[in-house]
């Protein structure tokens, strides 16, 4: 169909009052778009009837690969389960259809799910306050950063300009430090996996603005000397920054607060489920304690008696309205499904499952630091090295049998990095047929390691140059055309 005449089309057809079909040429009636605003040429896209494009688009998304149909073992993104009633909630009409520029008088409905979720991520990490405006983990990492500046400056600080951060954490730390314009300093890991403190120690000083830690750290590694490093940062003057994207494993056990961080995010999407496949939803939360209330960003709900109100410094945004919405509703829907108790049942299922998956590979994967590990742990490739199989040779043939791949190359402590989480939502059976297959790859890396290095065999296209793809993307269907021929 031509592109110029359905795009005109789709007009007319969805104008207020419409009946029927009707033509959208100027000279057939003046509803008709202006010239102004019409194409005047055709769209660069592929002509093709309506049916092609549905059988195209539906048969591409049966290779999209999701945890409503696989096992999705990728550690640092909990990529969790999103329960049906979550999508029931966020796609209420008395929720899809409002809209941010209403008056807070006529959605107020909306509101107190805002201001119930803002007291029930307090209670749960012993924070005061939150903002939810923030739309990713790593925009609530700058949110936070700018609330320890702006803490620093309006004290008169302005010395306080470096960041500490452990050379275990995610690349997000010193990425937002860095657009905060901060100055990154890196404090090694021990031989166990966690903080130096005695390397932390000479690098505490009055230019200290914060330190920030993950905790469980990306190894899936307790730092159980927080206390310490705790007492250490608030006696230099400096902020403890906790980075909540691992704080599955902690619900119902210790929360960030009373460790002693006074600003943290929280992948609201990674653990309080909407999985965030292809870089979106998203949504970061940020809390504060007692004392920092005020730096925290607008727009804000606050209640007063029985109504809810939105606070509004125009001065201070990080983001357009409200946040993520449909993110916060699932959120929010997820605690309450699980309620009290059953939420606390999330760190220690998710610890249990991953330290059962540890123990039940570690004879044929190497396992470089020994001990109890929470959500997450790394393995070290496969133990035999002599098969010249890498990490991404294993990740590729996971692929064949129906798995996603875990993070792999990350941490960077260690060559073959493989972190695997398998979150607390899968049973113990989905985790035990993960464990038997990934028994035969490290059998096939060495009877016959050819069928490992050259998977994938059965996925819609076979092992791509990684890096080729990163550098030169195929971003139009004539380039695609054009390659093919």
């Amino acid at each position: 169909m031509n592109s110029r005449l359905y795009g005109n089309l789709i007009f007319e057809l969805s104008r207020p009052g419409t009946r029927g079909y009707s033509l959208p040429c100027n000279h057939f009636g003046h509803h008709a778009l202006p010239d102004s605003q019409r194409r005047q040429h055709d769209a660069e896209l592929p002509e093709c009837d309506e049916l092609t494009v549905v059988r195209h688009y539906t048969n591409l998304s049966g290779n999209n690969f999701g945890v409503n149909n696989g096992f999705y073992p990728l550690g640092s993104c909990t990529m969790k389960y999103n329960p049906c009633i979550n999508e029931e909630i966020a796609n209420l009409p008395q929720f899809a259809n409002l809209h941010p520029a209403q008056s807070t008088d006529s959605c107020q409905g909306a509101l107190e799910v805002e201001y119930n979720l803002q007291q029930s991520l307090a209670e749960l990490t012993g924070l005061a306050d939150f903002t939810l405006n923030p739309f990713a983990g790593a925009h609530g990492e700058l949110t936070g950063l700018m609330i320890i500046s702006n803490y620093h400056q309006q004290r008169g600080d302005t010395k306080r300009k470096k960041v500490i951060v452990p050379d275990s954490a995610h690349g997000t730390n010193p990425a937002s430090a860095a657009v905060c314009g901060l100055e990154i300093v890196e404090v090694k890991s021990t031989a166990e996996g966690v903080v130096d403190v005695e390397d932390l120690k000479p690098l505490l000083g009055d230019d200290i603005a914060a330190m920030m830690m993950t905790n469980p750290n990306t190894l899936g590694l307790f730092e159980t000397k927080i206390p310490e490093i705790a007492k250490l940062v608030h006696d230099c003057g400096a902020l403890m920054y906790y980075d909540g994207a691992n704080l599955n494993p902690m619900l119902g056990a210790c929360r960030p607060g009373d460790m002693g961080f006074d600003v943290m995010h929280i992948n609201l999407h990674k653990t309080f489920s909407t999985p965030h496949g292809g870089g979106g939803p998203g949504s970061g939360p940020v809390g504060v304690r007692s004392g920092l209330e005020q730096y925290l960003p607008s727009p804000h709900v606050v209640k007063h008696g029985d109504k809810f109100t939105v606070t509004n410094d125009s001065h201070n945004h990080v983001g357009a309205w409200l946040g993520n919405f449909g993110v916060i509703l699932r959120a929010y829907t997820y605690i309450l499904t699980l309620g009290h108790e059953n939420v606390k049942m999330v760190g220690p299922l998710a610890t249990l499952n991953a330290n059962y998956i540890k123990e039940s590979l570690k004879d044929v994967y190497e396992l470089p630091i020994e001990g109890l590990c929470k959500h997450e742990f790394v393995f070290d490739g496969l133990k035999d090295k002599s098969t010249d199989v890498t990490t991404m040779d294993v990740a590729k043939r996971l692929l064949d049998y129906g798995y996603h791949a875990p993070t792999i190359y990350f941490p960077l402590l260690f060559h073959q990095a493989m972190m695997i989480e398998p979150t607390e939502n899968e049973s113990k059976q989905t985790i035990d047929s993960f464990i038997h297959v990934m028994r035969q790859i490290a059998q096939e890396a060495k009877e016959n390691p050819d069928v490992v290095k050259t998977a994938p065999h059965n996925a819609p296209i076979s092992r791509v140059d990684d890096v080729l793809a990163a550098k030169h993307p195929i971003l139009t269907y004539k380039q695609l055309v054009n390659d093919k021929d």
